[in-house]
């Protein structure tokens, strides 16, 4: 029997997954920490996390696996690894860590993005990065250089969250296309790493690690990380992409007219193409897919949205004792659409991309005192998200990517039955839901990488929908005055944060 492990490297947790790559059956999850990991923020708009941390509950998930599952360490032929996209973790020629990671939700570096794209020209920013250099890791670095020279001047190699963890396994630094299209270091016009941003921001090409494909071995364990992981030292870690394309992955969306969305932390839909398209305000953006190549493109158009499934948590945190993730459910449903006109604005989670990197904020509208209560609250909230994700559903359907059908892991917001429907209604798409998540699509990621598998969609052969989720008609009328609603006040938000900026 051969042994896959995959890893998901999330902001609020490590999610494990043992498979037997000869069946494609689950053995074994495990996700650690059992609540959430803290995200630090120093100033506003700033979120960091210790890599240290994520490597704490590498550990604890992957012996966690090994109890539910007992298995013999010989018996895994690979490892693949998925992570939270757009980070920025340093480290020094000791290996040491500069700096806390730079994660993704942090929107310092927006204006040093901005500035980048006027000096460069947006257009000829887009034609060749089909994205706006923005608040990706490329600005992130370059922000540290201008305001932490200090620290800058130390740096011996620039990596995103997985390939840090990938190098605290194999001592290995590499990166991928895939992985340098989410920095906006990937020129796709000429097929290379994008070295006329990095000239421009001053940044030396050389604290970039060599680039190879996504399925591919970027090292094996070294002696002490596997005795830390209970592991063989020479397992090889064959996969490393970031969240979003894994997500994809995992649910078998691999080719042109295919799309996932998932609603964790952030919300997200990612559909694929193999046309070079963009947006003009890069509020929804373009990376290398998984299984990209100059000769077969495969290119993932991401709508994101930071203030999802953060907000229920906030939620479950602040309205009163008593509160889970079920109960929100079941109080949210006895409300009816529109929450009885309450309306939840929910970017509360730094910069937005789909509003043009603007940070309104989240908002409460038409609260009466006499009227809402908190089930109102509950029921406002995964409206307006869903909202949020038709919002920007908007800007990919002008791009030319509108699918009719996504997929989504049975897991996050959509264990919500009234979640469900109510994205399937406003967006009008059928929503098919499947029993797996980014750390199973992690270790079938590895199976490819270690030729496990004849082609990538071998690796998903036996993947079939646990539900499937038709939209509403009479849903989606009962929810067309609180879409307007919730329309009309956002443009006011926008306008006053454009106003008070």
């Amino acid at each position: 029997m051969a042994l896959l492990i995959g890893l998901d490297i999330g902001s609020s947790s490590i999610k494990a997954a043992l498979i037997d790559a000869d069946s494609g059956v689950a053995l074994a999850s495990a996700t650690s920490p059992r609540d959430e990991m803290g995200i630090d923020s120093p100033q506003p708009g700033w979120a960091e996390q210790d890599p240290a941390l994520w490597w704490q509950h590498v550990v604890a998930a992957v012996r966690e696996l090994a109890r539910r599952s007992p298995f013999e360490p010989g018996a895994v032929a690979a490892i693949g690894i998925a992570y939270q996209m757009h980070g920025l973790v340093l480290i020094d020629a000791a290996g040491c860590t500069l700096r806390p990671a730079i994660i993704w939700c942090d929107s310092r570096a927006v204006a040093t993005g901005r500035r980048a794209a006027a000096e460069l020209g947006e257009r000829h920013c887009l034609e060749r990065l089909l994205n706006l250099p923005g608040n990706f890791t490329a600005s992130k670095l370059a922000w540290v250089r201008e305001h932490e020279p200090e620290i800058y001047a130390q740096v011996n190699q620039v990596l995103l969250p997985g390939e840090w963890v990938a190098w605290r396994m194999t001592g290995v630094a590499a990166t991928t296309p895939s992985g340098l299209s989410e920095m906006t270091l990937w020129d796709f016009s000429a097929d290379r790493r994008a070295d006329f941003l990095l000239e421009h921001y001053g940044l030396d090409p050389a604290l970039l690690p060599p680039h190879q494909p996504v399925f591919a071995p970027a090292g094996e364990l070294t002696a002490a990380a596997a005795a830390e992981l209970g592991l063989r030292p020479g397992v090889p870690v064959t996969y490393r992409a970031g969240d979003q394309p894994n997500n994809a992955l995992s649910l078998g969306v691999l080719d042109p007219g295919e799309a996932a969305v998932t609603a964790g932390t952030s919300g997200v839909i990612y559909g694929v193409s193999d046309q070079r398209h963009f947006d003009e305000r890069s509020r929804v953006n373009v990376f290398a897919h998984v299984n990209h190549t100059p000769a077969d493109p495969r290119l993932g158009v991401l709508l994101c949205i930071n203030g999802t499934g953060i907000l229920k948590r906030w939620l479950r945190e602040n309205m009163g004792d008593g509160l889970n993730y079920d109960v929100i459910n079941e109080l949210a449903e006895s409300v009816p659409p529109g929450a009885d006109g309450l309306t939840i604005i929910p970017y509360g989670n730094g910069a937005e991309r789909t509003l043009g990197n603007r940070t309104p904020g989240a908002s409460v509208h038409g609260w009466d005192f006499n009227r809402h209560r908190r089930a109102h609250f509950l029921r406002a909230a995964q409206d307006g998200i869903v909202m949020a994700f038709e919002y920007g559903l908007e800007i990919m359907r002008a791009m030319g990517t509108s699918p009719a059908t996504v997929r989504a892991g049975d897991a996050n917001m959509f264990l919500s039955p009234l979640f469900g429907r109510t994205f399937a209604a406003l967006t009008g798409a059928r929503v098919e839901l499947f029993d797996t998540d980014g750390a199973q699509g992690a270790a079938r990621g590895a199976g490819i990488g270690a030729g496990l598998y004849r082609t990538p969609r071998a690796a998903f052969a036996a993947l079939a929908p646990r539900a499937v989720i038709e939209p509403d008609p009479a849903l989606r009328s009962a929810l067309e005055e609180p879409r307007r609603r919730w329309r009309t006040l956002l443009q006011y938000q926008l306008e006053r944060t454009d106003h008070d900026g």
